[in-house]
Order: C-alpha cells, then sequence, then structure tokens
C-alpha cells in the first residue's frame, strides 16, 4: 500500500494524453455506477460504424445498436435485468450483405428462438430490417454475463458483436447475489476485448477474402470499448459517440466495491489492483459456495485475477488504509476517526520528510499531499486533475502488451481506482 501517491508512468506521454483528453475532468462527470438498458423487451439491430482508439486511429466495426437510435455502439448495450423475469430480444440486421447473417447467443441463459434463418448455434437475422430474430428467456439467476454473435464469433465477435448482461437478485440492487455476504456500495463493469487492425482495415475495404482469423495478432485492447485514458472520460462523451462506456472506478474509504469481470475477446488478460488484495465472490455468474445459503463462503483472496474468454469473474475490493503504521488522513490527536479507520494508527505522523517543493516530481493527479483529502502546494500553472485530494491506484493489466494502443502507450487495459476522502460527493 503506497503511502504517497506516485505513479511511474512516462511524464511526457502522459501529459500530453491526458491534458488533452481530460480536459473535461473526472471528478464530476464519471459516474460511480453501471449504465445501461432496463426493462424486460429490447430491440437490437446490428449495424456498421467507426471507433477511435487512444492513439487517434479509427476503425470500423459491427456493433449492436438500438434500434431507437441510428447507430451501432461498442460494446452493445448493456442489458441490467431483474431476477425472475422474462426477457425478449429481437434483432435486426443491417450489415452489408457481404457480411451475411448475424445472431445472438446467451450463456448462462436458457434461450427460445424464432424468426429468421437456422444457424449452427441459433436462429439468424439475416441482411434486411424486415427479417427480425426474435429470443426469449427467464433471467433466471442473478450475476454478470455476456452476449455475443453465435455465427462465425471468430469474426463477429471480433468486429464488435458483444455486450455484457446484469442480472439483478430479488435481494436487492445492492446486492450481488441474494446472499448479504454480497452486498455492495459501488460497482464498475469491465468487458475486456482486443482488437487485430488487420482485420478491420480489410473488412473496411471490402476485402473479406483476405480476413484470416488463424494468424489473429490484437494489437489494440478494451474495457468497455475504450483504451485507456480515454476510459476515464465520461459516460456518453460527444467525442466517442459510439463508445459510450467509461471505466473509471471511484470510491469512499470502508466501502464494499463490486468489479463485473467479462472476458469479451479470445485472449486471456490478467486484471491486477493496486492498493488491496480483492475477494473473489463468482466465476460464470455463481457464487462460490459450499452448499445452498452459506454465502460466498469458497470466496478466495488476490491480487490479480485471469479472466479467460468466455469468463465472467466477480470481485469485491475494499480499502481504508488501515495497518499503514501512521494515519493516512492527516488527523491531530483528539480529532474524530473516519470510517474504517485503524485506531492504532490515528493520529500517528507521516514518518518522512517531505522533500521541498522544488525537488518534486509532480504527476497530474498528485494532490501535493501524502494525506488522504489534503491539498498542499503545487507549482504555479500545474495542471492538476485531483479536485479533492484523493488517492490513485493504477489498476491494469499484467501483460505488459496490453498496456499500449498499437505499440503507443498510454493506452489498453488501464483505469484508476480514486479512493477519494470522506465527504467527497460522486454520483
Amino acid at each position: 500500500m503506497a503511502k504517497y501517491l506516485k505513479i511511474e508512468i512516462p511524464g511526457t506521454l502522459l501529459a500530453a494524453a491526458v491534458l488533452l483528453l481530460m480536459v473535461v475532468g473526472i471528478a464530476g462527470n464519471a459516474a460511480a455506477t453501471i449504465v445501461g438498458e432496463t426493462g424486460t423487451s429490447f430491440n437490437l439491430v446490428a449495424r456498421t460504424g467507426n471507433i477511435i482508439t487512444s492513439d487517434g486511429d479509427s476503425f470500423l466495426m459491427w456493433g449492436y445498436g438500438l434500434e431507437s437510435g441510428t447507430s451501432m455502439q461498442y460494446p452493445g448495450p448493456t442489458l441490467i435485468l431483474q431476477e425472475g423475469q422474462t426477457i425478449t430480444v429481437t434483432l435486426k440486421n443491417e450489415l452489408p450483405a457481404a457480411a451475411g447473417n448475424v445472431s445472438i447467443v446467451f450463456p448462462g441463459q436458457i434461450v427460445t428462438a424464432s424468426g429468421g434463418a437456422q444457424g449452427l448455434l441459433t436462429r439468424e437475422a439475416v441482411p434486411g430490417s424486415a427479417n427480425a430474430v426474435t429470443y426469449t428467456f427467464v433471467a433466471k439467476e442473478p450475476g454478470t454475463y455476456m452476449y455475443h454473435s453465435g455465427t462465425r464469433p471468430d469474426l463477429q465477435v471480433e468486429m464488435g458483436l458483444v455486450g455484457a448482461i446484469i442480472i439483478r437478485p430479488k435481494l436487492g440492487a445492492k446486492y450481488a447475489y441474494n446472499h448479504a455476504n454480497t452486498r455492495f456500495d459501488r460497482e464498475f463493469l469491465y468487458l475486456l476485448t482486443e482488437m487485430d487492425p488487420r482485420i478491420h482495415r480489410a473488412i473496411a475495404f471490402g476485402q473479406y477474402n483476405l480476413v484470416d482469423t488463424s494468424n489473429y495478432f490484437a494489437t489494440n485492447w478494451f474495457i468497455n470499448g475504450r483504451n485507456f485514458p480515454d476510459v476515464m472520460q465520461a459516460n456518453y462523451v460527444a467525442t466517442l459517440p459510439n463508445q459510450p462506456y467509461n471505466c473509471q472506478p471511484r470510491m469512499l474509504p470502508g466501502e464494499t466495491v463490486l468489479l463485473r469481470f467479462i472476458g469479451g475477446g479470445r485472449d486471456p488478460h490478467p486484471m491486477h489492483e493496486h492498493g488491496n488484495d480483492f475477494s473473489v465472490l463468482a466465476v460464470d455468474g455463481r457464487m462460490l459456495q459450499s452448499a445452498p445459503g452459506k454465502g460466498a463462503d469458497l470466496a478466495w483472496m488476490a491480487n490479480t485475477i485471469r479472466v479467460l474468454p468466455g469468463q465472467t469473474v466477480d470481485v469485491t475490493w475494499t480499502w481504508t488504509g488501515a495497518g499503514i503504521g501512521w494515519d493516512i488522513y492527516g488527523h491531530l490527536p483528539g480529532q474524530q476517526l473516519a470510517p474504517g479507520e485503524d485506531p492504532a494508527d490515528h493520529a500517528k505522523p507521516f514518518p518522512v520528510v517531505i522533500p521541498p517543493r522544488d525537488e518534486l516530481t509532480f504527476g497530474q493527479f498528485y494532490s501535493g499531499s501524502p494525506f488522504l483529502g489534503g491539498m498542499g502546494e503545487l507549482p504555479t500553472g500545474h495542471p492538476g486533475f485531483n479536485a479533492y485530494g484523493g488517492f490513485f491506484y493504477m489498476w491494469h493489466s499484467h501483460t505488459e502488451k496490453e498496456l499500449t494502443s498499437n505499440d503507443i502507450w498510454p493506452g489498453g487495459l488501464v483505469s484508476f481506482m480514486i479512493v477519494e476522502p470522506p465527504g467527497t460527493p460522486i454520483p
């Protein structure tokens, strides 16, 4: 656990990327909840569109979009369901004729499909908006799931036809499953995908005959359809019109955070959370319990989780600053304890002497103080983004190449958890 904020990233590259992409700020814009579509009936259309990567490139994609809209999105709309509901998803195909049929499969659900043409795994929507397929299932088990094309998934999932499903339990929206020990305060989605740009360029030029997925080689990696640092921008930001979902975790000390990981591509991704170990609560939409009613009694602790292709993993993470050996909140003797603070560390002084300002290197997110919520003196004109004096913990893939976009740092599978001081407003 860090004693003060220190982000060891090449300063020039970070400043250039973050200053350009984050002038909108993150403190007031990044909602600390999962956004998506609710209800029991969803009308989706497979369409073409373009996405933007963090190195400034643009790629043709195929994606699911809402019929009520005019565009696709990557990933498809997150469907937020309630346990026990009967769900209907209707799919139309507006992809080019050369793309062929398209479909949806729903791993973990028992689905009835009608309409369209019979495909290898399910019924498929043929090109033309009048040719729809309807999928029906009962959301029987709460948890984290995905949906994706079941028609040549090696190509169509790569092109963007994938999305997330969250089934909330009857116990309530603040519970991951129907047990008290699965309660959380905030939740965040990590739908992990990757891209081989050669495939997208071939499709964009109509060279379908050149597509060979057997020699697949990814050079772009995405969390919820965005690379870092774009993941830190707001949901539905206008500069990313087909990439609506961010991934900007924020929390207050002592809160429990639920992270919903989905392996939406074809590569495994070892995701590493700095700051504390997390508890693995569930895998593939099933709580890790030894018997009904036991709760997640088989949960295990780790600091890195290997999210496999097609797998979902739910983990919980919390942070209080307890056991660090000094008062991270900067309390003086007699002041009240913060939520979750270790009484043994209360009012203990910072153990080292901070160098003078002119001997420090300040990152964009440093508050100027080693204390949570403290705001120290920063150089004149310093473009700090740390509005409340929070601690930033880098959460990222432990596969080094996945921290780039087309070999350009920063990019890829990186986000930051911001532990904000008590009392900070978080949407």
